[in-house]
């Protein structure tokens, strides 16, 4: 029985239907932008491992960060003890973040550090003596699996069974220059008739929803509206971060600093699991009280595993060192999707620094469930590239290690693959 046989007998998958899901493939090595499966076939990661990897996989650096840390301490209780790479990596995202960020609390992945973001919002207005309670978010946001996260995302399919133990959320359209103006009104609404605790967004770029992409300055305008009403702002930087839309952070495109960061994925790299919540100085003042209930009750047992952050230094030292080879994938995706962009299967063309998306025109209704997905999704990994289409949108999100010819074999594989439908 080979490995993927195997695997069926014993692992349940993430958004797997496995009723009618074929085998998984095994996946047995891993080198910069390439993956090797257990029959020797290659496949161009091309949507960096769900956007972890950033520098490729098996990077030396980080590789041999990780190695260090192991004979040196692998974990410690972080409740009353520290050690150097969490105070090390403290410091150096400090450094990448707007001046206006100034503690780092860790935890596991995305979906808990928006947890952590939410709940550290709240707590904060509890802190403080309001009732702060209600949360704005964009409809079709995504920002993780948990009961927090999912009540901040968007409502539908994949969230159904547990509605009901959602907490109310107050929803607003993604703006644009045609809605800006309602958008705006809406939000002033909300912001007068409730008593909002924060506003969390995706800035710039609704990944899961499809990459879905909106203006810098649109956003600022409802951020502005927000800091006149003394609403925390989360950024959902999971997936914006660490480069993917041209800068360190999709916030950096911003006026307005947001109160609260949100990161995971690329932060180690696409080594180890590790999520991080940022915030002001301000927020962290407000739990320092003699008072112990003004504690932030909150934390995991791998909280600031060193390991984990060994590798994410490594991963930060290595973005310190990237920016032009950002620039160059920011601009070798604009040139070599340009036959895409003028596909005449292809509609919505649209890129955000590294991240190129496009959606597929189909005689079904889009979204994640058209099943145009599964052909798609197909078709590319038998041509060896990694592409994972969110229904019918298709979307390019590659380690920053590809080179260019493996890009170009990219875009060669859509284009065939266009050309058959």
């Amino acid at each position: 029985m080979n490995l993927s046989e195997r695997d069926r007998q014993s692992v349940w998958h993430p958004f797997t239907q496995h009723l009618t899901a074929k085998n998984n493939i095994a996946i047995v090595r891993g080198e910069d932008a390439v993956l090797y499966d257990d029959f020797g076939n290659q496949y161009i990661d091309a949507v960096s491992s769900w956007w972890t990897n950033l520098f490729g996989h098996s990077n030396k650096v980080i590789a041999d960060s990780i190695t260090n840390q192991l004979g040196i301490l692998e974990h410690v209780i972080f409740a009353g003890f520290t050690h150097k790479p969490a105070v090390d990596l403290s410091e150096k995202l400090l450094s990448f973040l707007p001046d206006n960020q100034s503690k780092i609390f860790f935890s596991d992945n995305g979906s808990t550090a928006v947890e952590v973001a939410l709940k550290m919002a709240i707590q904060y207005w509890h802190n403080t003596g309001s009732a702060r309670k209600t949360i704005i978010a964009f409809r079709n946001a995504y920002h993780g699996d948990t009961f927090g996260a999912m009540s901040v995302g968007a409502r539908g399919m994949f969230n159904q069974p547990f509605e009901s133990f959602l907490f109310d959320v107050e929803f607003i359209d993604l703006p644009n220059a045609d809605n800006l103006e309602s958008v705006k009104i809406e939000f002033n609404r909300i912001v007068r008739e409730k008593e909002v605790a924060a506003f969390i967004f995706e800035p710039l770029v609704q990944g899961s929803a499809g990459m879905l992409m909106y203006k810098a300055e649109h956003l600022d305008v409802l951020l502005t509206i927000a800091k006149k009403h003394q609403v925390l702002c989360i950024a959902d930087e999971v997936m914006t971060g660490f480069g993917r839309t041209g800068k360190i952070f999709a916030s950096h495109y911003l006026s307005n600093k947001p109160d609260i960061f949100c990161l995971s994925k690329g932060i180690t790299g696409g080594f180890l699991p590790l999520g991080v919540t940022t915030c002001s100085q301000e927020i962290y003042d407000a739990y320092l009280s003699e008072d112990k209930l003004k504690t932030f009750f909150h934390g995991h047992s791998y909280t600031g595993n060193p390991i984990a952050c060994a590798a994410a230094n490594a991963s930060m030292d290595l973005l310190s060192e990237a920016q032009a080879t950002i620039a160059d994938l920011v601009t070798w995706q604009s040139d070599l999707s340009s036959d895409v962009a003028n596909h005449a299967k292809v509609q919505n063309f649209r890129q955000q620094g590294t991240i190129i998306a496009f959606d597929v025109i189909t005689d079904f209704s889009s979204g994640y469930f058209n099943d145009l997905r599964d052909r798609l999704y197909t078709e590319f990994l038998n041509k060896g590239v990694l592409l994972r289409p969110l229904g019918n949108t298709v979307y390019v999100l590659p380690p920053y290690v590809i080179n260019k010819q493996q890009l170009i074999q990219v875009y060669k594989v859509i284009l065939e693959v266009l050309d058959t439908l």
